[in-house]
């Protein structure tokens, strides 16, 4: 059975990190960029942003499974082109100004193209320089002494848009197999891998909110594995990983022959227990099934722990003013149909204008951003939006929002950025009374 509510507790009280973790990881991050672009050196005077990376930016950060392990954030210090310097010079230089920290002294150590910096017994940071040089983006090699051509907002947008063609449930998936990975510790791939052969899976075909591949979370897992799977065995030899953001780079050198082969195998042996815990029909049985993945605390939670969307339910002083479209019109998405949601970050000082996508859905509060729609549907139809606040901040405010008001024409509206915590606009094509199209844009706010 797909147990969906129990994957929903399972991914709250298992596998996601915690709200309180996110809060302290990103205060530490807040703090890391405030340092490193102030003072009068060199790195300050050439600072141009910190960009959140990896699976930070792609909120696929998971729990640590064990007590050995713990999580780490990756972000890019983005810096104009420093006449004089090469490669080496730029991790040596980030490096020398933490040393010269009294705060941050003996938390650093110096690697290949970042510095790392350990908070003991919680995470770490990665920071790595990232440059302009030649219209093209670098990061920096301080071994080799080269210039490494990389795309990493490319990437970003490119598993926003895979997630979006998962009607929201890829982050979702790679958490799970991550979980799964480190929790069984049979196979051996790098996140990075592991985003891209699960991204590359998702039907390009799909429509988000168009397709059952992915109408829940089980379902999405059984279907994008197997997909998975299905190319994995196509491929017995492993075959080239390629950056989705850069085709001319892949990430071979991260993955051995013998790992992929072991991978290989592994990912054919756990699709068929999915498969089979998914097609289980006595609800006891499908626990005990999907357990064999993800250990005996699987269907333990209870059910009724609320979703970060339902927080405010039940909350004092606070009005629910959340509206779902099924309950003002017909939804029957047409797949043919492709209704585009983006969102531009306005400049503020200090700060460059952005696709929020770029940067991994993230902006920082007193902030502005331009939503804008495109798409392909041909003759009249009426758009509606959908701004929806979560979070304590909003909460305490009592402003979640969520009410479904009708467009004025303009198909852009800009919002600014009042209160932390995840939020999401949606946009809806209606016609003579039906849902035709529906996007969502995710928005981070810091």
């Amino acid at each position: 059975m797909k147990l969906t509510k129990h994957f929903d507790a399972f991914l709250i009280n298992q596998v996601n990190l915690s709200d309180g973790r996110i809060d302290q990881l990103d205060s530490r991050v807040e703090s890391v960029t405030n340092f490193l672009q102030t003072g009068d050196d060199e790195l300050a005077a050439n600072y141009l942003d910190v960009i959140p990376q990896g699976s930070y930016a792609h909120r696929t950060i998971i729990n640590p499974v064990t007590t050995s392990d713990e999580f780490d954030a990756d972000v890019l210090l983005e810096l104009k082109e420093i006449d004089g310097w090469n490669a080496e010079d730029y991790v040596h230089a980030v490096y020398t100004k933490f040393r010269e920290s009294s705060k941050y002294r003996d938390m650093v150590s110096r690697h290949d193209r970042c510095v790392k910096v350990d908070y003991a017994n919680e995470f770490h940071i990665d920071v790595v320089p990232y440059v302009e040089r030649h219209d093209e983006h670098f990061i920096t090699n301080r071994v080799e002494n080269e210039f490494e051509l990389t795309n990493p907002e490319g990437f970003n947008d490119w598993l926003n848009e895979r997630n979006k063609l998962a009607s929201g449930r890829l982050v979702k998936v790679i958490r799970l197999v991550k979980y799964l990975r480190d929790y069984k510790s049979t196979f051996s791939v790098k996140s990075v891998i592991l985003t891209i052969l699960l991204g590359g899976r998702v039907n390009d075909a799909a429509v988000f909110g168009a397709t059952d591949e992915y109408t829940d979370v089980p379902t999405a897992l059984k279907n994008i594995v197997g997909a998975l799977d299905d190319y994995l065995r196509a491929n017995p030899t492993m075959p080239s990983i390629d950056d989705p953001s850069e085709p001319t780079e892949n990430f071979n050198h991260r993955l051995k022959d013998d790992e992929y082969v072991n991978f290989r195998n592994k990912i054919n042996l756990y699709r068929t227990w999915i498969d089979d815990a998914y097609h289980e029909t006595d609800a006891e049985e499908s626990k005990v099934k999907w357990r064999k993945l993800f250990g005996d605390k699987f269907g333990t939670y209870a059910l009724d722990v609320k979703k970060s969307t339902e927080a405010h339910v039940g909350v004092a002083g606070v009005r629910d003013t959340n509206e779902q479209i099924e309950d003002k019109f017909s939804v029957r998405i047409d797949p043919r149909l492709r209704l585009r949601l983006s969102a531009r970050v306005a400049k503020r000082k200090g700060f460059r204008n952005y696709e929020l996508s770029s940067m991994g859905n993230v902006v920082y509060r007193s902030s502005k951003i331009r939503f804008r729609v495109t798409h392909n549907i041909p003759g009249q139809f009426d758009l509606y939006w959908k701004v929806r606040n979560t979070g304590a901040e909003a909460i305490a405010a009592n402003s979640i929002r969520g009410q479904i008001e009708r467009d004025n024409g303009a198909q852009t509206r800009e919002e600014p950025t009042a209160y932390r915590g995840r939020h999401f606009v949606e946009v809806y094509a209606v016609v003579d009374g039906v849902c035709i199209a529906i996007d969502r844009q995710d928005v981070i706010i810091k």
